[in-house]
């Protein structure tokens, strides 16, 4: 009997080793799935601020001066006095919580605004009233920007989509001059009397032809996400300023329909039509404004690079009247060349990766001629040979006439034989390895 003891306490024993054993096996699994494969233990992502939703600003006293553009205020239209401002944003970006940029970049004097809100838009100045957000600036309700400024409003809850647009309202009560303004999209933006910031849909309303002051809107996350931002002139502008769609808007759509993506991407767009890289011409040149319009953005990771075109073309213009440039403004491929890579040493010393694209074909525009020609291919040789980026576009391949490679293919001429169409733009956004934008 004392044998029949010893042997079950025995295996009484041996059991309970192989339970501590298994339970010291499942501690350590636990213990390296918390560790990543260099491993290194795994850190949680704090909340940050990441770009949705943003443009690049122009002087309202320039574009009102320039006879090449479009869109004007009607006579008289420029200062808001009494009234509110109502205006579209579409994010990139789904989220929870929202902050605001507002922007004096270009103000010669203090912009007060004294109330201002945001919500989800339901078409035109109309917005849902249950999403109506007022917004604070350090807790107060409005807020003076000083000229050259710009300011972020305090967060607000409010759940935004990707695709789905936001209205921003702002109330001016007293005189304020026109200062800072975009042209990303137009008939988005109207006025109309008295504070209705907080109204559902404005009473005597009329449609402006310049959106103003609202540059950007940011969502917090504690998501990895990848930021790109598309830099450029009207090619990548698009819309409002080159006739029909965007490619960012096109390839912000193809990223969040893309069952492959690894994170989620936000794309914004930094394109001013009339850019040029070296010399200022609608919008401040590119090497003047990369770093406010791409490296300032909240969160950016990348950065996709699209200029030369009007750099090139611009130089058939010399000596015509009204043209201000000057024979020391004459490109060459080597300036430009060297203008693009100052971009990319910019990008890389902030940690940024940086794509280019070639420059498109322009054949039978007023650019064109056999030594703009030369100069296009010659830059483009440049771009398909960098060893130094993170990536290199093929946007002339893409839009390019197979029968005629100086050309835009037909399919793709939105009939000025520079800007892409709507199937242009989508071909652009194809020709984007997505991959490169997930790393």
């Amino acid at each position: 009997m004392n044998l029949v003891s010893r042997w079950l306490e025995s295996l009484r024993e041996v059991a309970l080793a192989h339970w501590v054993a298994a339970f010291c096996l499942a501690v350590l699994a636990v213990g390296v799935q918390a560790v990543q494969p260099d491993r290194k233990p795994r850190q949680p992502v704090e909340a940050h601020w990441v770009g949705s939703w943003a443009v690049a600003p122009l002087d309202f006293r320039e574009l009102a001066a320039n006879p090449a553009v479009k869109h004007k205020p009607a006579p008289g239209g420029d200062q808001f006095r009494g009234q509110t401002l109502r205006q579209q944003l579409a994010p990139t970006l789904c989220g929870d919580r929202i902050r605001i940029r507002l922007s004096n970049r270009f103000g010669k004097a203090p912009l007060r605004i004294a109330a201002a809100s945001v919500a989800r838009s339901t078409g035109g100045d109309a917005i849902s009233p249950s999403t109506l957000r007022v917004l604070r600036f350090g807790g107060r309700a409005s807020l003076t920007i000083a000229p050259g400024a710009e300011a972020w409003s305090d967060g607000v809850d409010l759940r935004i989509e990707a695709g789905q647009t936001v209205a921003v309202s702002a109330f001016f009560d007293r005189a304020t001059p026109y200062g800072t303004v975009h042209l990303l999209s137009v008939d988005t933006s109207w006025v109309a009397p008295g504070n209705a910031v907080a109204a559902s849909k404005l009473q005597g309303a009329t449609t402006l032809p310049l959106n103003h002051i609202v540059t950007g809107l940011d969502v917090l996350t504690t998501k990895s996400v990848r930021t790109v931002v598309a830099f450029g002139d009207s090619i990548t502008a698009g819309g409002g300023e080159g006739g029909d769609g965007a490619y960012p808007d096109m390839l912000a759509t193809r990223l969040r329909d893309s069952p492959q993506a690894a994170h989620e991407v936000s794309v914004l767009n930094a394109g001013i039509g009339g850019n040029r890289l070296l010399v200022d011409g609608i919008g401040p040149h590119g090497l003047s404004r990369f770093a406010r319009d791409v490296l300032g953005q909240s969160g950016v990771t990348h950065t996709i690079v699209l200029l030369g075109t009007n750099d090139i073309g611009r130089s058939v213009f010399l000596g015509a009247p009204g043209n201000p440039d000057t024979a020391r403004d004459l490109p060459t491929a080597e300036r430009i060349t060297e203008g693009l890579q100052q971009l990319v040493k910019q990008a890389r010393a902030k940690g940024i990766k940086v794509l280019i694209g070639t420059v498109p074909p322009f054949k039978n525009t007023p650019y064109w001629n056999d030594g703009n020609e030369a100069m296009r291919n010659a830059v483009n040789r440049w771009i398909r040979s960098r060893q130094d980026v993170d990536g290199v576009i093929d946007f002339d391949a893409a839009l390019r006439n197979p029968a005629d490679p100086q050309a835009l293919n037909p399919q793709f001429d939105n009939g000025d034989h520079l800007h892409p169409n709507k199937a242009g733009h989508a071909a652009m956004a194809a020709a984007i390895d997505l991959k490169e934008l997930q790393e």
